[in-house]
């Protein structure tokens, strides 16, 4: 998909550079593939369409975030209240729990330090910041996500 949208915006129409590009797809998907095998790892990569409903939020939250520092960071007296607290992870996957926490780390004013037994250890510029992520709500659309709710 990702081939077919760069083909179509770059109109480039070379055959040289369509068959590199074909190869190199065709290389990647053999040695992933291969990876997978060896690993043992049974990971469902496919998550359908839920991404296209889980990014506009996270889009969103990103927006959100971004304002509340730039007014900390703009204001007069910084009203910050760092805090580091543990948080719940609800994810079932190692895969689930990394876009989580990831998804912690992108909102600005919050950060993932570290990742154990489904539990986060987060730090926050402020009090909103921390309840933000103790709310769950992003907990659950991550979750929900994962497929596995």
């Amino acid at each position: 998909m990702l081939a077919l949208t760069w083909w179509l915006w770059s109109a480039h129409t070379e055959t040289l550079i369509i068959i590199f590009g074909v190869s190199s797809i065709l290389l990647t998907l053999f040695l992933f593939d291969r990876m997978d095998k060896e690993s043992g790892d049974s990971y469902p990569y496919t998550l359908g369409i839920r991404p296209l409903f889980y990014l506009p939020y996270l889009v969103i939250e990103i927006i959100k975030a971004n304002l509340d520092v730039a007014k900390i960071i703009l204001s007069p007296k910084m009203k910050l209240s760092p805090k580091i607290f543990r948080a719940k992870a609800s994810q079932k996957t190692v895969v689930g729990q990394v876009v989580y926490a990831n998804s912690i780390t992108l909102t600005p004013g919050t950060i993932t330090l570290d990742v154990r037994d489904g539990e986060f250890l987060v730090h926050a510029l402020t009090d909103d910041a921390a309840e933000g992520v103790l709310a769950g709500d992003m907990d659950r659309k991550v979750t929900k996500l994962e497929g596995k709710s």
